[in-house]
Parts: C-alpha cells; sequence; structure tokens
C-alpha cells in the first residue's frame, strides 16, 4: 500500500491532519491504540480569553475563524452533534473582581469577547451575591463524540489501523518512509503526551500536565452557560455538568487520584448551593510545552518526518490551525508560524 501520509495518533491534532489531509485528497493511514486520552476527556470548551489574567488567548481571532467551521463542516459531514454554542458566565465573588472586569473590557483584543454588562440574575443552585461576566464567541465541542465518529468514518474507509506504533519497524528513506506494508512520503507524528516514547521526537521539551474531570447529576442546578470560577462547570444536559479540572505536573498517569477528586469537590462546593451526585471521575495527559506554544515542524534530519503535539490546554481551539499550518508548510512550502516551529528548541 502507497499512501501520502502515515499519521500517528488520533486526538484532535491526529484528526485535525487527517482532515486536512482529506478535503485536499491526499491520501492517508491512520494508526492509533487509544492509549492517549487526553482529547476524550477534556472539557472541549473553546474560550478566547485568559480569565485568570484577563489576555486574549494568542491568535485566537485566527484559531476561531478556522476552527468553528471546522468544526461544523465535520458535525455535517459524520452526522452527529458535537457542537455546542455557550457562553461563558465568570462568578464574581467580590466588588473588586467586578471592576478589574470592567477595566478588562477595555483592554485591547477583548473588547470582543467580554460582556460590559454586569449580569445580575440569580440562578437556582449558584451562589452570585456579586452577579457574573459574560463571555462572548465561546462554546464546547464533543470532542468524545467527534474521535469516536470520526474514527468509525475511518474504519468504513479502510484508513484506520488500530495499533500501538512500533518505532523500530519505521523505515527511513530520503524521501519516504516505509512502515511494515506500507509506503509514504510523509509521517506526522501526533501522539499526544505518547510523543515522550517516540526516538525521533522526544527530545522537544513536553512537559504534560495531568488532567482531572468530574461528571457530576445535580437536578436542582439551574443554568444553559459554561460557570467559569475556580472551577468550570459545563452543563451537558438532562442535569449533568462536567466538572474541571486540576493541574498536576508531577503524576505522569492517566488514573484518576482521591487528591484530584477532593480538590474538585472542595471548588466546587464554594460556588454550589445544591446538591450533587459525583457519577464520573476521568483523567488525562495533556501534552502541555513550558511556552505554551505548539510543537509543529520537520524532523532536522529525516525530512519525511514531521510531528504534530503539544496542544496543550486549549487543543480545541488550536489544532485545525496548527494542523493547516503544517500542512501549507509541506504541501505549499508556506512558513510555519515561528512561535509553534520546532525550530525554537532544536
Amino acid at each position: 500500500m502507497t499512501v501520502d501520509y502515515i499519521i500517528v495518533g488520533l486526538g484532535l491534532a491526529g484528526l485535525s491532519f487527517s482532515a486536512q489531509a482529506e478535503v485536499n485528497n491526499k491520501s492517508f493511514i491512520v494508526v492509533d491504540d487509544g492509549s492517549q486520552r487526553s482529547s476524550t476527556v477534556a472539557g472541549g470548551l473553546y474560550n478566547p480569553v485568559i480569565l485568570k489574567r484577563f489576555t486574549p488567548v494568542w491568535k485566537a481571532e485566527e484559531q476561531l475563524a478556522l476552527a468553528l467551521p471546522f468544526y461544523d463542516d465535520l458535525e455535517a459531514r459524520l452526522g452527529i452533534k458535537i457542537h455546542y454554542h455557550l457562553p461563558v458566565y465568570r462568578l464574581f465573588h467580590s466588588a473588586a473582581e467586578q471592576n478589574d472586569w470592567f477595566e478588562a473590557t477595555d483592554k485591547r483584543g477583548l473588547a470582543p469577547y467580554l460582556s460590559d454588562e454586569l449580569i445580575s440574575q440569580e440562578f437556582d443552585g449558584v451562589k452570585s451575591q456579586f452577579g457574573f461576566g459574560m463571555v462572548n464567541q465561546t462554546g464546547r465541542i464533543d470532542t468524545k463524540e467527534l474521535i469516536s465518529g470520526y474514527k468509525e468514518l475511518l474504519k468504513l474507509q479502510n484508513k484506520l489501523k488500530e495499533d500501538t506504533f512500533d518505532y523500530d519497524s519505521l523505515i527511513i528513506q530520503e524521501n519516504s518512509v516505509i512502515y511494515k506494508n506500507i509506503e509514504a512520503k510523509r509521517i506526522v507524528f501526533a501522539e499526544g503526551f505518547g510523543l515522550k516514547q517516540n526516538p525521533f521526537f522526544n527530545d522537544l521539551p513536553l512537559k504534560g500536565t495531568k488532567g482531572e474531570l468530574l461528571t457530576i447529576h445535580a437536578p436542582a442546578l439551574n443554568i444553559d452557560f459554561v460557570l467559569k470560577s475556580g472551577v468550570f462547570l459545563i452543563p451537558l444536559g438532562d442535569q449533568n455538568f462536567i466538572v474541571g479540572a486540576t493541574y498536576e505536573w508531577t503524576d505522569k498517569t492517566n488514573n484518576p487520584t482521591e487528591q484530584g477528586k477532593e480538590e474538585l469537590v472542595r471548588k466546587l462546593d464554594k460556588i454550589l448551593s445544591c446538591d450533587y451526585e459525583i457519577i464520573d471521575h476521568m483523567a488525562g495527559m495533556r501534552p502541555t510545552v513550558v511556552d505554551r506554544r505548539p510543537l509543529v515542524g520537520q524532523h532536522p534530519e529525516h525530512k519525511a518526518l514531521y510531528v504534530l503535539n503539544g496542544l496543550g490546554t486549549r487543543g480545541v481551539m488550536i489544532a485545525p490551525y496548527a494542523a493547516k499550518n503544517l500542512f501549507e508548510h509541506i504541501e505549499q512550502q508556506k512558513v510555519l508560524d515561528r512561535e509553534m516551529s520546532i525550530e525554537r528548541f532544536v
């Protein structure tokens, strides 16, 4: 079998690059064993503002311009519901936090996203003495449903090998690679935190941050928006909500912990006034980088090898942007975004 690309990994990075290859009529095979869970256990939020510091997300405008039609197109093609337009309400705990918000609405780059109106409405189940500020152009992608649906499509097209990639079986030639019975012009590694096991790119500074999430059932909680405070709550319907997330830098496993659960419950209890039941507890390793930029580019010696990784905590927004940038770099010789390029570390 001969293809244009072998793509290793089917999280948001691998999926986004696969979709780029598909719409540009490039042949490909995806190799994935489902071991990296960060994309499927993620909250799936897209939010153009870093609310902790009141700064815009890096290239927020460009990312949203690509990401929203990208997911809408996938939703239509797959015939599944994955895109939920939801505002984010930032809960205020004091008059000082209100003032900080209204000062931020005048900051350059934030005006399109931060509403300058105080929301004083009370919502059942939420402690909200000081009201809320609303973030616009936000929402949620159901990443678990998306990846499951896309995987089924690839199976129907015979484009998916559900197997652990064997690096020792990769034969690297000057302008191509051979992997078992597949010859490809190029191979793109999009393995998430699995990159640490990749002998060709494991020298890149991928740190990895463990994140834990809860799913709760709260019949008395009446919100149809994402609530953001010490944690975020994302409505799923039927009075179920995702609660997240923790940030753990030392534990590099996908195992949920009692410590993570207790941290989320402690923060949740500060903002909810209603009873709830924990119905699920998940964890995954986010592929984070110290400078909070992706790892994208070509191997310095093996020219058929590429990496697409390091999407961090905002993979929903950045994956389509990074994948398109890499695809156009390979196929059209466009210059890679310097802030993403691995040349900053090589």
